[in-house]
């Protein structure tokens, strides 16, 4: 269905940060698929993981108990602080979806309503098409399911003005990735954080493309000194696998019994063992503080480019704000020099690299932008 644009390349292998398309044309990735192989393509480890699982077993569904999903569910429990339980999805979305649904059923009747902000990207199922702060989505699908509101980014007065009665939870990006790449700031989140607590609502943060390691830290969240309430992830934790999870406060968890949510293919023995391999290696190779180094490094250089004026972001998530609206060219052109990036606003080019970028291709991908970008 004609849901994207007509694709100018196409792609047939990857090995780490590189990819080769069907013309045998090599091309650094720095977009990673919109923040997913985080460990970069083919990662040796996972691949493996996920061969040695096809050859054990694949799928039984969740009316059964395996092995695999368990100790996932336990790492991300222990990566982010403990005392918390995991439901594992497909995607993004779903993990969001999971999220508005326990929100609404911890809270109870009479408080269904979840409050998140203008410029957020959340998802494309129906209800995370409305907690997304992007009208302009909105258009097409009206009416869409009721019980969602949007305040102004960063503005903590709007936000406390929003939390009413009917509130049952916050819903946040610790960067704004889609719309814009946009950090919070240390201040609000924690402002953020008191008035749920005053208020007596949930603070669930959607660390779908901020989290396991990309900002600089596991979690995007912890850069601003806060503990959340919901937590959901996707994109990275498989390296190319679609797995999504929400991680819930056990107390909170506990609002839902079983038949209250579901999914067929959820945490399966196969996305889970690519999530396994995965986890294991962004351990092993800590990926957060290699994440900070090269972010530190390719900031750095794209602030020195002309035609850039300034770069914003949070370690390997970047966007190179352009001194006038030739982003979507910009890329393009990037593209048939051999990079791989995006064009997030009219003016904005997003960076995404994998966590294990090397140096010189972090001043491979400068030099192609600067010739892109040269008067």
């Amino acid at each position: 269905m004609p849901t994207y644009a007509p694709s100018a390349v196409t792609f047939v292998r990857g090995r780490g940060t590189e990819l080769w398309d069907d013309d045998g044309r090599r091309y650094l990735d720095f977009l990673c698929g919109l923040g997913v192989t985080s460990l970069g393509h083919a990662h040796p480890a996972v691949a493996e993981a996920v061969a040695t699982q096809a050859r054990t077993l694949e799928h039984v569904s969740n009316l059964f108990g395996t092995e695999v999903g368990v100790e996932v569910a336990r790492t991300l429990d222990r990566l982010l602080g403990g005392g918390g339980q995991v439901f594992f999805a497909n995607s993004g979305a779903e993990a969001n979806e999971c999220a508005l649904k326990l929100a609404r059923k911890w809270a109870g009747r009479g408080r269904h309503v979840v409050v998140s902000a203008y410029g957020s990207f959340h998802g494309r199922t129906l209800a995370t098409l409305h907690a997304t702060g992007q009208p302009a989505k909105h258009e097409a699908f009206q009416p869409l399911p009721e019980g969602f509101r949007h305040v102004a980014w960063c503005d903590l007065a709007a936000l406390e003005a929003a939390l009413d009665p009917s509130v049952a939870a916050v819903l946040l990006e610790p960067v704004q990735g889609e719309g814009g790449v946009n950090p919070a700031t240390s201040a609000y989140f924690q402002g953020v954080r008191r008035l749920c607590d005053e208020r007596g609502v949930l603070l669930m943060v959607d660390e779908i493309q901020t989290g396991l390691g990309r900002t600089g830290a596991w979690f995007g969240f912890e850069h601003f000194g806060i503990r959340a309430d919901v937590v959901t992830l996707a994109k990275a934790l498989g390296n190319g696998m679609p797995i999504g999870a929400c991680w819930a406060r056990a107390e909170v968890s506990a609002a839902f019994v079983p038949g209250d949510h579901g999914t067929t293919y959820g945490g399966q023995p196969l996305a889970a063992a690519a999530a396994r391999a995965t986890l294991a290696t962004m351990e092993a190779e800590d990926v957060p503080a290699r994440a900070a180094a090269a972010g530190r490094r390719l900031g750095a250089g794209l602030a020195a480019l002309p035609g850039v004026a300034s770069v914003r972001g949070l370690g390997l998530l970047l966007a190179a704000e352009l001194t006038d609206a030739r982003a979507r060219h910009v890329t393009a052109e990037a593209l048939a020099r051999g990079l791989v990036v995006n064009a997030v606003t009219a003016t904005a080019v997003r960076l995404a690299p994998p966590l294990l970028v090397s140096d010189s291709e972090i001043d491979e991908a400068l030099a192609i932008l600067g010739e892109v970008l040269r008067p």
